[in-house]
């Protein structure tokens, strides 16, 4: 299965809370009309991600399809037509996206209430993709997945055509991580669990500190 992530922000002089409720909906209404969706979640940032000032992205969408072949096809019905267009009543265009397949590293239950915790991250200079992922997906996954306070830990891959002809996608993965609560969150950052996993970040990240949001979900379709 493919999952489409799209980086979300709010068009330029939109109120945070007027953005928020369009997205979830009128466009969430818009986007339920078009066929063969097989699941679409909203995460929203949550609003103490504002206290500092802008965040790196208000939110991203997540759409599952069942193979690149679908989602080509569903983008040329006018119920598409119709959910792309709408993208410009409410975000600031044109919108990053990355196509992904995901890698499940602690399959746990989550509910609205938790939060998640949406990393963009970019792999260490010089390093191949192929090497990165395996990397990220076979070692550190697995260090990570110690964290107690983690409820649920899944990563998201790019597809090989993100790389094609020397392109440069927005980021080389998506991490998502849920937690009971950003006390939780906080908490895991005294653990031996969390130390470990930060020292392995060399190994495979870039040196830069990379972008994040902090969100709450909203289940659309799925």
């Amino acid at each position: 299965m493919i999952k489409a992530i799209y980086f979300i922000k709010r068009k330029p002089g939109m109120d945070l809370a007027a953005f928020q409720k369009y997205w979830l909906t009128v466009h969430a209404e818009i986007v339920k009309k078009v066929p063969d969706v097989r699941r679409y979640v909203q995460s929203h940032t949550i609003l103490s991600g504002y206290r500092k000032g802008e965040p790196a992205y208000d939110g991203v969408a997540e759409l599952w399809f069942d193979d690149l072949e679908t989602m080509r096809r569903i983008a040329e019905l006018p119920q598409s037509k119709a959910a792309q267009e709408d993208d410009y009543n409410f975000l600031s265009m044109p919108m990053k996206f990355v196509l992904t397949r995901e890698w499940t590293q602690k399959d746990g239950p989550t509910d609205p209430s938790m939060v998640k915790l949406v990393e963009f991250i970019a792999r260490k200079p010089g390093m191949e993709v192929d090497q990165f992922q395996k990397y990220w997906g076979g070692i550190h996954g697995p260090i990570a997945s110690k964290i107690s306070t983690i409820r649920r830990y899944v990563q998201s891959h790019l597809l090989p055509s993100a790389y094609r002809d020397g392109r440069q996608p927005a980021c080389d993965g998506v991490a998502e991580v849920w937690f009971d609560s950003t006390d939780a969150m906080r908490a895991s950052e005294k653990t031996a669990e969390y130390a470990a996993t930060r020292a392995d970040e060399p190994h495979f990240l870039h040196p830069d500190p990379f972008p994040f949001i902090i969100t709450r979900e909203h289940m659309i379709i799925g």
